[in-house]
């Protein structure tokens, strides 16, 4: 048994031996691959980092948005204003598609540019030769329109949308309109009556009395009315005892276009305690002092009403100005366009008479084929007839369609030709009127004068 067991024992311990280095160098050689997996996981998260990144970049930096103003645009009746808009990022927006639009209106349209071209058929004629772009601006990616001549039917939510990147915003226009007010003075037996009163406001307005307390007053409620023109007039009286004075302001607001116009008066007892006891000189002294101040409101009235009506008159002669020039630089885009759409004309004609040229061609050559029984070279020639008369219907519509714009273009080039006609003479008037009123103020002044040295 010794014997026998001495090699089998041997034998066990060497295969013993061999598993203990097998593991051991099992062991050594999975250290630096484990070690080489970790390196690679890593490598291959910082990889999908930055893919991710690049992505969320390019997806952040190629989408834009269109920004506009967070409160509301207000404007008086008259105005020349910007609606904002812009795109943001900056691009260049001159070629295009620029979309400003109502959609309480119809047609919806309030301008439309398209390829660097103004879309005038498809504008609403509320806004007919009042919207402009500027170039210099759209090269900027700022879209902001321009409205002439604001009017009381402009007030409403726009719309400002540029398709190319799906990009819009919204508009809001206040439009209003304002006027001071005046306080006429009125006797009544042992009081005194004061009437302000103040027209052409919008929206409706607030009135209200400021005046010295302490004083007892009579205060009516105020009278608002709408005239046709949409426009409201407010007026309050007041009633005030004879004998102390009184100084009071007459306010007019509205909050919703932030607008306030006041008028202060002050009113003295001793205007009206005449220490007489004969009545000729009572009313000789009243008539005196009436006419005085008669005189003095009135030369104040007719002042201010020269300079209201003189700045009217040069408002409206810049606002014309504008508009004339609008419309001459909108004529001449138009008849740059007809030019083009003439040119297109011409070589569709050109090519609707090589389709026809080359449509003999083929039946000629489809003849002795059909004779010869050519099977190959008929088939080819079918099918280069079928091919020809696709591209003859396509160009038939484009013709169709070039024609109708050529059509539409004169129709504009006309209506705006006879606007320029219009602004023209407009501006005639203006200048005409504008002469007269400063002939009529030099006569007014040295009537004033004449008046003045003879008091």
């Amino acid at each position: 048994m010794g014997q026998g067991g001495e090699p089998i024992m041997s034998t066990a311990l060497a295969e013993e031996r061999e598993r203990a280095q097998r593991k051991k160098t099992n062991k050594t050689q999975s250290q630096p691959t484990s070690r080489m997996s970790r390196i690679k996981d890593r490598h291959r998260l910082v990889l999908q980092h930055v893919v991710i990144l690049i992505f969320l970049t390019q997806s952040c930096g190629g989408q834009h948005q269109m920004i506009g103003p967070t409160q509301p645009v207000v404007a008086m009746i008259g105005d020349d204003i910007i609606l904002p808009c812009h795109l943001e990022p900056a691009v260049d927006a001159v070629d295009l598609t620029v979309d400003w639009s109502r959609k309480d209106l119809k047609p919806r349209s309030v301008y439309v540019r398209r390829e660097g071209v103004e879309l005038l058929t498809e504008q609403n004629p509320l806004y007919t030769g009042r919207t402009s772009l500027s170039v210099n601006k759209l090269q900027c990616g700022d879209v902001s329109l321009k409205l002439s001549t604001v009017q009381l039917s402009d007030a409403g939510t726009y719309k400002c949308l540029v398709p190319k990147f799906n990009a819009e915003t919204v508009v809001t226009l206040a439009v209003g309109s304002v006027s001071s007010p005046v306080i006429e003075l009125t006797n009544v037996k042992n009081k005194m009556v004061l009437e302000c009163k103040s027209n052409g406001w919008y929206p409706e307005p607030q009135m209200l009395w400021v005046y010295s307390e302490g004083k007892p007053i009579s205060v009516e409620p105020t009278k608002i009315v709408r005239g046709s023109d949409g426009l409201y007039t407010v007026s309050s009286k007041v009633t005030v005892e004879k004998g102390q004075s009184y100084s009071f302001t007459c306010k007019v607001q509205q909050k919703n276009i932030s607008q306030i116009k006041e008028t202060h008066i002050h009113v003295s007892g001793d205007l009206f305690m005449v220490q007489s006891n004969t009545a000729v000189h009572i009313i000789i002294n009243l008539a005196v002092c009436l006419i005085s101040v008669g005189t003095v409101i009135f030369v104040i009235w007719k002042c201010g009403q020269k300079k209201t009506e003189n700045k009217r008159l040069e408002d409206e002669f810049q606002n014309n100005e504008e508009d004339l020039e609008h419309v001459q630089q909108t004529i001449k885009k138009l008849k740059e366009q007809k030019t083009s759409l003439k040119n297109q004309r011409e070589k569709l004609i050109t090519l609707i008479q090589e389709d026809k040229t080359e449509k003999k061609e083929i039946m000629l050559e489809t003849i002795p084929a059909l004779a010869l029984d050519k099977g190959k070279q008929r088939q080819k020639l079918t099918n280069k007839e079928k091919d020809l008369e696709k591209r003859m219907e396509v160009h038939d519509e484009l013709l169709k369609m070039t024609d109708k714009l050529m059509e539409e273009t004169e129709n504009i080039i006309i209506q705006m030709t006879e606007r320029k006609g219009k602004l023209e003479k407009d501006k005639e008037q203006i200048i005409k009127h504008l002469r007269e009123k400063q002939r009529n103020e030099k006569d007014f002044e040295e009537t004033v004068r004449e008046t003045s040295e003879k008091q």
